[in-house]
């Protein structure tokens, strides 16, 4: 029952009610407010969600290489005079990991890693008749790679299989070369022994140049075509935290030797690019939370100066200041919460309609934008504490008003 309420709580009410106009204006302020944020945060997340999946749509997380080779400069003269020298930087041939199973194991033995898959791949050329591109040939276990890469999803035409005389081609290369399905093509690598494979896929991997370049054959036919027998020259691996690729990187560079290049580095504009996005809204956030604390604020020294001769007599009537205080911070507190889940409805209702009236022109939502609970969650705590916090300064102010001279106003 009411009277069963402690009295901060009947005179933080009491106050609320009186006050309905200011109480309604600072509450829709707070709707607005946590509104604008959930819908900000959730289209944050879900257009880096939808870049970054199409970044590492056609790439792994992390690729580790065989080392650069290197030209070394003459040697020093019989006096110790080294002699002058152009040193260039010699054509990097296609070379193997040494040891590249044992680094797969020790790799794959990584909590942090989820896949790994070796590779064998290098420029070749692919020709049909009189039609020749220079294009880079990728060898892959199907098994272990399309884990990582799903080719199989990305079919426009035929299937993703890999056996000995197999190919599968990106779909800008099979529009250059006049091939479909069932067509055979010839691969020549720089040994000039070229083989003649037979297309079963085509594949479109979201980006013109990667469909222009790219070709996939089983691994032991990349082997072969480039000299790399019973090798591989890198090993594709993926991570549980995309956003960490470059720790796990320095990681497995340190423990087994082998250079290791994320995503993360091979991208730097695009990673640039996302914080700068993250950086950007999580300003915004802090000044729209910033006019709400000083909204709330604003109402309740308002609050003070209009309720300061009831403040009086409940202090006469023995309120001790600690009472007066924690009334204010409970209306403080009060406004926040209501307004966060008015807001967190608002926010809600702002995602709903962006998925359904922003869209492809193929129907498909521009990018998927996920209703977390933890992001409601988030703001109603936000909201209270801003709340409460914005109530400090009026309710310190309220509980130093002298009660004889708060009556007599």
């Amino acid at each position: 029952m009411r009277s069963g309420l402690p009295f901060e709580w009947i005179a933080a009410s009491r106050f609320l009610v009186e006050g309905r106009m200011q109480t309604i204006s600072i509450v829709a302020g707070v709707s607005i407010g946590v509104g604008v944020i959930i819908f900000m945060s959730a289209a944050l997340a879900g257009m880096q969600a939808n870049l970054i999946r199409r970044v590492l749509s056609a790439q792994a997380h992390i690729v580790l290489l065989p080392p650069q080779e290197v030209a070394r400069p003459l040697r020093a003269g019989a006096r110790g005079e080294s002699e002058a020298a152009i040193v260039q930087k010699p054509y990097q041939r296609v070379r193997g990991i040494d040891q590249w199973q044992k680094v797969m194991r020790d790799v794959a033995e990584m909590p942090a890693v989820v896949n790994v898959s070796p590779m064998a791949s290098g420029p070749v050329l692919a020709s049909r008749g009189e039609a020749t591109r220079a294009v880079s040939i990728m060898g892959v276990d199907p098994d272990l790679y399309f884990r990582i890469i799903a080719l199989p999803d990305k079919i426009v035409s035929g299937e993703a299989r890999l056996t000995s005389n197999d190919i599968v081609l990106g779909v800008d290369l099979a529009s250059d070369l006049g091939v479909v399905v069932g067509d055979k093509i010839r691969i020549t690598p720089n040994s000039g022994t070229g083989i003649d494979l037979m297309i079963t896929g085509i594949v479109d991997l979201g980006n013109k140049g990667v469909n222009q370049r790219n070709t996939y054959v089983a691994l032991h036919t990349a082997q072969a075509l480039l000299g790399l027998v019973g090798g591989v020259s890198s090993v594709d691996i993926t991570v549980r935290d995309v956003y960490a690729a470059e720790d796990v990187a320095q990681a497995i560079s340190a423990a087994t030797g082998v250079e290791a290049d994320s995503w993360i580095m091979t991208n730097a504009q695009f990673f640039s690019a996302v914080n700068a996005q993250v950086i950007a809204n999580t300003t915004i956030r802090f000044f729209v939370g910033l006019a709400i604390a000083f909204g709330i604020a604003a109402v309740l020294i308002v609050s003070v100066v209009q309720k300061s001769k009831e403040i009086g007599i409940l202090r006469a009537m023995g309120a001790s200041r600690g009472q007066i205080l924690r009334v204010f911070l409970l209306q403080g507190a009060v406004l926040g919460l209501v307004g966060s889940f008015a807001g967190s409805s608002l926010g809600g209702a702002a995602i709903w309609l962006w998925q359904v009236l922003v869209r492809n022109p193929d129907g498909t939502p521009l990018f998927p934008m996920e209703q977390d609970p933890r992001l409601f969650a988030g703001a109603a705590v936000l909201a209270t504490l801003t709340g409460l916090v914005a109530a400090v300064a009026p309710a310190l102010r309220g509980a130093r008003l002298d009660p004889v001279v708060a009556i007599r106003a």
